[in-house]
């Protein structure tokens, strides 16, 4: 061990997350032979629609801030955790990050909360890397970490994110014809204002939903779709060519036992029925990625709607994968998917999210680094999407300052790796997950 990543302090604070709620934030400090600190701070996320099998996020209960208070969380790491860690390698990150899963010692980190483990984990990765003068994602992939991610980017916010006012959660768009990561934000910022400007001219521009995209006013979820082609068209690009589609159905939130209950629509459709209506989506949309189309508890409905479109387009497991290494394994022997999302917060440690990334591409899957709908300033996902290559990233819409904090990271990671770069373009996206 080098005395310069050996921990020498652990302290946490409660911070404020986009929605005004509490979360936590950790700094892991080290020193070098000159006593010189060297400090790696992260924060956390917080999901509005989640996953039944996601890690548990502590919370306080009871009535004070609605119950959502992180005291113990944060008890927890200035208490037990740092205890338990200080002396260690932050170099080591499989071995600190299974020393916090031993600690907890609960599948779901429902005794420390994955808000408190994950929080350490992550700020000791940028302590390491800080330690040795590196960026995150240098620390993290090394020379080999060159790979710019394409990035999905919100337009219309739906689902939990816009109080249930359409059902599909997030219309976004993917520009895959563009040939770096700034031109795909430049391309993506003239979509936005020009779906802003459509939504206006219809007397139904209502402000943004919670990660920044428009606001939904829709009389079918398919309307959302229309005005998303319109948008792309009106920017002045050729849909499915230079701009293509990309939806996070969040099927989980409407969906139960294979029944989807469409409560925009007022109708309620059996998994035969909801396929076909997600297949003709597909016939007549530019959409090159879906995200969990079937509801968590319908593995078989997602293998099924997988055989029937074949390789035209990315399934991406959520919900039904929480970024969990043997539901990544399970899914793939069922062909149900062909991409992960991958989420720090549902696991709780750096190193439980890369065995999930692992998992994928042993199946010969596509990867998404994903932020939540409760976010920070935190910009560490988008060295996690370079430094292991994942290939594709997905912030939220082209608004509000904790999402665009993660897309102009983006930006200056592109130009300081200069020639270097090389941009993920339609070639990263999943396909076959039937094989």
């Amino acid at each position: 061990m080098s005395a310069a990543t050996r921990i020498r302090a652990i302290h946490a604070r409660r911070i404020w997350d986009s929605r005004g709620r509490p979360t936590l934030e950790a700094e892991v400090v080290l020193a070098d032979a000159a006593g010189v600190a060297v400090t790696g701070r992260a924060s956390v996320p917080a999901g509005a629609s989640r996953g039944t099998r996601e890690a548990l996020e502590l919370r306080d209960g009871g009535t004070r801030l609605g119950g959502l208070d992180v005291q113990r969380a944060l008890a927890h790491v200035e208490g037990e955790i740092a205890q338990a860690l200080l002396g260690a390698d932050a170099a080591d990150q499989a071995g600190l990050d299974a020393r916090l899963v031993a600690l907890d010692g609960t599948p779901a980190k429902t005794r420390l909360g994955a808000n408190a483990t994950l929080a350490v984990s992550l700020a000791a990765a940028h302590a390491a890397a800080a330690a040795q003068g590196l960026p995150l994602y240098r620390w993290l992939g090394g020379d080999a970490a060159t790979l710019v991610p394409l990035p999905q980017i919100q337009i219309f916010g739906g689902g939990a994110h816009a109080g249930r006012r359409v059902d599909i959660q997030d219309f976004m768009v993917v520009a895959t014809g563009a040939c770096g990561f700034a031109q795909a934000l430049e391309w993506t910022a003239e979509v936005y204002r020009a779906a802003g400007a459509l939504m206006a001219e219809r007397g139904a521009l209502h402000g943004v939903a919670d990660e920044g995209g428009w606001w939904p006013d829709f009389a079918t979820n398919e309307q959302g779709l229309e005005t998303l082609v319109r948008a792309i068209e009106r920017a002045g690009f050729v849909p499915g060519e230079q701009v293509a589609i990309a939806l996070d159905v969040a099927a989980s939130e409407f969906g139960r036992a294979g029944r989807y209950r469409l409560g925009l629509e007022r109708r309620e459709l059996a998994r035969d029925a909801w396929i076909e209506l997600v297949l003709g989506w597909l016939d007549r949309y530019p959409v090159v990625s879906i995200e969990d189309p079937l509801a968590e508890d319908d593995l078989e409905g997602f293998a099924q709607l997988a055989r029937a479109a074949g390789a035209r387009v990315q399934i991406v497991g959520d919900d039904l994968l929480v970024s969990d290494a043997a539901l990544v394994r399970a899914a793939a022997a069922r062909g149900a998917a062909n991409c992960v999302l991958l989420k720090p917060n549902q696991r709780g440690t750096l190193s439980e999210l890369r065995t999930a990334w692992d998992a994928a591409r042993a199946a010969g899957w596509a990867g998404i680094v994903s932020a939540r709908s409760g976010e920070t300033e935190d910009t560490s996902i988008v060295h996690l999407a370079l430094g292991w290559g994942v290939g594709q990233l997905k912030v939220g819409a082209f608004a509000r300052g904790e999402r665009m904090a993660k897309w102009n990271e983006g930006l200056r990671l592109e130009q300081a790796l200069g020639a270097r770069a090389r941009f993920a373009g339609r070639s990263v996206l999943g396909r076959s997950a039937a094989g």
